[in-house]
């Protein structure tokens, strides 16, 4: 008995530390913004994110899309709020003359304060950088290859003022910085004219 309670205990506590939400947008009416995010931009220009079909989404049928062109298009789901914990997000470059990129943001105050790491497939690499009143610094890059039409999974574990960002399932950031230490929203970003789709948006608390 004693061995089945502390099997059970071992079960909380791993279940408590691993729980996740997972938004595949596929119950979502297309060509209208999901229900439950803000879908904004930092900046100018008009941003237009939308749910849309694609038979090559990871969960099929659908994907959350970036088609306008602003300084850097967000969109924020409205009803999370970690400090600790990790987000996650498939993501597709499809096409941009300036930028094809794919962001995740968290620790998200509003539309012009939160930290965001991104993936650029015109660059070839990772970023992590802060967005402060609007202006977006980096504090850390790595070079790596971003391929434009493909699937790519890119992720950031963040305790404290510690951020790890994995890309394709290589670890290939760890950073540290002191910009914003409260609680916020995560959601997805891109940049000026990049048409990138997103899909699986997981977040979780730890």
């Amino acid at each position: 008995m004693k061995t089945l309670f502390l099997a059970s205990l071992a079960f909380t506590a791993i279940a408590a530390s691993s729980s996740a939400d997972t938004v595949t947008f596929d119950n979502f009416k297309t060509g209208a913004t999901p229900p439950g995010w803000t879908a904004t931009q930092t900046g100018s220009g008009s941003a237009k994110w939308s749910v849309e079909k694609d038979d090559s989404a990871p969960s099929k049928p659908n994907v959350l899309k970036q088609s306008g062109q602003a300084t850097f298009p967000v969109c924020i789901k409205n009803d999370t709020n970690l400090k600790d914990g990790f987000v996650e997000v498939k993501f597709k470059p499809v096409a941009g003359k300036e930028d094809q990129a794919g962001g995740v943001i968290w620790r998200v105050q509003d539309a012009n304060n939160y930290y965001i790491s991104r993936a650029n497939a015109l660059e070839d690499n990772v970023t992590i950088y802060h967005t402060i009143n609007g202006k977006r610094v980096a504090f850390k890059s790595i070079n790596t290859k971003v391929t434009s039409g493909v699937w790519h999974t890119l992720r950031v574990d963040f305790a404290g003022n510690k951020f790890t960002v994995t890309f394709d399932g290589n670890k290939v950031i760890d950073a540290t910085d002191e910009s914003f230490a409260n609680a916020g929203k995560v959601g997805v970003w891109t940049k000026a004219d990049s048409v990138t789709e997103f899909d699986n948006f997981t977040y979780g608390a730890k």
